[in-house]
């Protein structure tokens, strides 16, 4: 954000808010971002081998394990089942290169 006020020529003492210099150099939001470099991992762990080493280590929860108190940590697995739901985007999708790129694509405004 540091980079984006300084090319707008402001700084934090001018008390303008993240959102409208996001607006004014036309960047897509951040949180879209990170669900858009979410999904491009998954699509790239589906289209590997099931037996490859990334996708059992990262998949694959360790059962049996006692958690702590209070409310149980957001896994991966349950962001990405999020983020699929809320773009409305088909799991088996993934195994198509170019049809994923273009269904997590996120346009700069």
């Amino acid at each position: 954000m540091r980079m984006l006020r300084w090319s707008c020529g402001h700084t934090r003492q001018d008390r303008i808010r993240n959102d409208d210099i996001r607006d004014r150099l036309g960047v897509a939001p951040i949180e879209e971002k990170i669900i858009q470099n979410r999904l491009r991992w998954f699509g790239h762990l589906q289209r590997r081998p099931p037996e490859a080493p990334v996708r059992t280590r990262i998949i694959r929860r360790i059962e049996n394990t006692r958690r702590g108190r209070g409310r149980p940590r957001l896994t991966w697995d349950e962001a990405v089942k999020r983020d699929l739901k809320e773009w409305n985007i088909a799991k088996e999708s993934a195994s198509d290169r170019t049809a994923w790129k273009l269904a997590i694509h996120v346009p700069e405004p």
